[in-house]
């Protein structure tokens, strides 16, 4: 094209004029939103930028498909699509490959930009990648205007009408991305990042948030590295190393590469080097493909109290945790702690699992607690282990006053709750959060007897106690009590040792290993007697009651527990009275002494009533049993109905399964032989998952009734 004069500017003061000669488009414009192309004859540029598909891919399948169904779904609208995730979780590779594969639905080019947000080097900005992407597009560089705002308008008019494909690979941030955007119907941009972008939903973008690989996709990407089907007949190790690398792809792909250098390795050995103390530089072939350093350049990026929350929460002793011991651990309010954890989050750096709970991917957490070891004092982790503990003891004392506000305790916590833990107000809420934070609770106590801070351990052995009598945890009540025994002998404190003793007899007890259960509270006993302690004494007598009762000397637990009584009596302690009325009840009952068993239950049940909701429903369904048992069939539908509500309020799913037991007798007796199985069934299911002896009574039960 020669130069000439163009068509008169409706603005007297510009005219579109060019001279010489030029091959190619020629850009005229009075301003941006007047930009008219000339072509110059010759086809347009179309560009091809995009890096090579990756030759080793696996899985993804899910992730495959969405991207293409968001194709053809947004066909008609500009659409764009993020891929975000922590970093070497296989983000650009999974891009990549459905960009090849799908690059026959953008014939006029792709384009690609690496925007360097963790590259080591300051993030690339998107005027400079509009330069870039306009000069492929067939723009002179010395035609590119310099405004970001003009660069972008003229990127958007010479791609309206194309089919494009752009990966934009690496982004920091949202604002990275909006200048990047096309208009066209017929082209999608798509963003990798370690951020969430959130903002990127302003403009109705798609989100995949990738996750590691499970175990079968991660031993599929080893056998596609290593090769030669040497993973066939190791597959048990091939499992470990997945599990080893959390199924991260660069990490395997690494494992991968080394096997692959070296054919006489075996599996076993590689999962003996990965299980070293150092897994995270065992991951890594150089810095340009290194876990460790994709890790460190993320917390790099960190601001201060980030970067704080990520290597300090790390020490959690559970792999979840949530806001508030998070605030407790570096000592901040919830409000200020909660964004920053949320950032980290849109970092992919946690992994938010549910409402204000959140956990680290099994290599970040490495990558973490190395932080912490590195710019933390000793010292300074353990007082912040030691605070997490601490408000796990404070959280569970709260839950137990709700679930037994009248017991005993002897634990100093109990008499002087911690400011600001948070209060529970009814039982069902108590209970909800202990069965939630069970697993972090136990590895609490695990955790302060490994430091040795003996005091915490029996504290939360005591507090627990209520717990383990509405849900039966058997391995945690049993495990707990075995390091909380000795933690209240080594600080020389006979009644909580006593108590313990005494709480776990009633675990073995109920597993019926009643020898076991005989020593415990004879020990107990005499520990109590030694600290002249009635009330402790009177309650190892009520367990030895149970031992006897389980073994078939109910005279002799009638013995014991009239001797309870009179004790409980002497002290003062009208819910411990009650509960040896019930006690006593159910064994004049199983006598078949069955008026004095209802009055007996019947004066529980008052005395409970105000005091402990949970026990007087327990005293309603052994009144049930004995009404059932006398034929009084009226009179135990109408207990066992208050109980069964009563337990449903409370939440305890155990105490409704000895309800829903007795039901099931009295079906039985009245013969509802389908009503029966049903409540036996209902029961069995509580009962079995805890190994409890009560699933195998209930399963002979179902066994004697006829079949249907």
């Amino acid at each position: 094209m020669h130069g000439g004069t163009g068509e008169r500017s409706p603005h007297p003061n510009v005219h579109n004029d060019f001279s010489g000669t030029v091959e190619g488009a020629v850009v005229q414009a009075a301003q941006v939103d007047q930009l008219h192309i000339h072509g110059a004859g010759r086809r347009p540029v179309i560009p091809a930028q995009l890096p090579p598909p990756p030759r080793l891919f696996t899985s993804r399948r899910r992730e495959l498909a969405d991207l293409e169904t968001w194709r053809v779904q947004d066909h008609g609208g500009p659409s764009t699509m993020v891929i975000s995730g922590a970093g070497g979780v296989g983000k650009t590779t999974l891009a990549l490959r459905w960009l090849h594969e799908a690059r026959r639905h953008f014939p006029d080019g792709q384009l690609y930009a690496n925007l360097g947000a963790f590259s080591g080097t300051n993030p690339v900005d998107p005027s400079e990648v509009l330069e870039w992407f306009l000069s492929a597009l067939g723009v002179p560089v010395d035609r590119i205007p310099l405004p970001l705002s003009q660069r972008e308008a003229l990127y958007r008019s010479l791609t309206a009408d194309r089919s494009v494909a752009v990966l934009l690979d690496d982004v920091l941030s949202a604002a990275q991305v909006r200048p990047l955007l096309l208009a066209s119907p017929k082209s999608v941009v798509v963003v990798t990042s370690r951020w969430r972008l959130t903002g990127l939903r302003m403009v109705g973008a798609r989100f995949i948030e990738l996750d590691p690989m499970d175990v079968a996709e991660s031993v599929e990407l080893l056998d596609e590295v290593v090769g030669d089907g040497r993973l066939t007949g190791e597959r048990r190790h091939a499992e470990e190393l997945a599990h080893l690398c959390g199924g991260m792809p660069m990490a395997l792909s690494v494992v991968g590469a080394r096997l692959s250098a070296h054919p006489r390795r075996t599996l076993a050995r590689e999962v003996d080097v990965l299980r070293g103390s150092d897994r995270l530089s065992t991951l890594s072939l150089d810095d340009d493909y290194s876990v460790e350093v994709v890790f460190d350049a993320s917390y790099k990026d960190l601001p201060p109290m980030e970067a704080q929350l990520y290597r300090l929460c790390a020490l959690h002793p559970g792999s979840v945790f949530g806001v508030d011991v998070a605030a407790g651990a570096v000592q901040r309010a919830a409000d200020e702690v909660e964004p920053a954890l949320d950032a980290l989050v849109d970092r992919n750096m946690l992994s938010e699992i549910n409402d204000r709970r959140f956990r680290y991917h099994d290599l970040l957490l490495i990558h973490a607690r190395q932080q912490a070891n590195l710019e933390e004092l000793p010292q300074v982790r353990d007082a912040v282990v030691r605070r997490m503990i601490e408000w796990y003891l404070d959280m569970v004392v709260a839950a137990d006053l709700v679930l037994r506000p009248t017991r005993r305790r002897v634990g100093p916590r109990f008499h002087r709750p911690a400011a600001g833990s948070r209060l529970f107000t009814v039982e069902q809420e108590a209970l909800h959060w202990l069965e939630d934070e069970r697993s972090n609770v136990v590895l609490a106590a695990r955790s302060a007897a490994a430091h040795g801070w003996d005091q915490l351990v029996w504290e939360l052995c005591e507090a627990l106690w209520g717990f383990f009598l509405h849900t039966r945890h058997y391995s945690d009540w049993l495990e707990l009590h075995r390091i909380g025994i000795p933690a209240a002998q080594r600080c020389g404190h006979r009644i909580a040792e006593a108590r313990l003793r005494i709480q776990l007899a009633s675990a073995l007890t109920n597993l019926r290993r009643h020898e076991d259960a005989i020593q415990e509270n004879l020990l107990a006993m005499q520990l109590a007697e030694q600290e002249h302690d009635e009330e402790t004494k009177a309650a190892a007598l009520s367990e030895l009651a149970g031992n006897a009762q389980g073994m078939g000397d109910l005279r002799g637990a009638l013995a014991y527990l009239y001797q309870a009584k009179k004790m409980r009596e002497e002290t003062g302690s009208i819910r411990a009275v009650a509960l040896a009325r019930r006690r006593i009840g159910e064994v004049l009952a199983e006598l078949g002494q069955y008026e004095e068993a209802i009055t007996e239950l019947r004066t529980a049940v008052a005395m409970l009533g105000p005091l402990d909701k949970a026990q007087k429903a327990r005293a309603l369904t052994s009144l049930g049993q004995a009404y059932a048992r006398c034929g009084r069939i009226r009179d135990a539908q109408a207990e066992l109905a208050e109980a069964l509500e009563i337990t449903r309020q409370v939440g305890s799913a155990r105490y409704q399964a000895e309800v829903i037991t007795v039901l099931g007798e009295v079906a039985e007796l009245t013969g509802d032989l389908s009503a029966a199985r049903t409540y036996y069934s209902k029961a069995h299911a509580v009962y079995s998952p805890q190994e409890d002896p009560k699933a195998a009574d209930l399963a002979e039960r179902l066994a004697r009734l006829p079949k249907a």
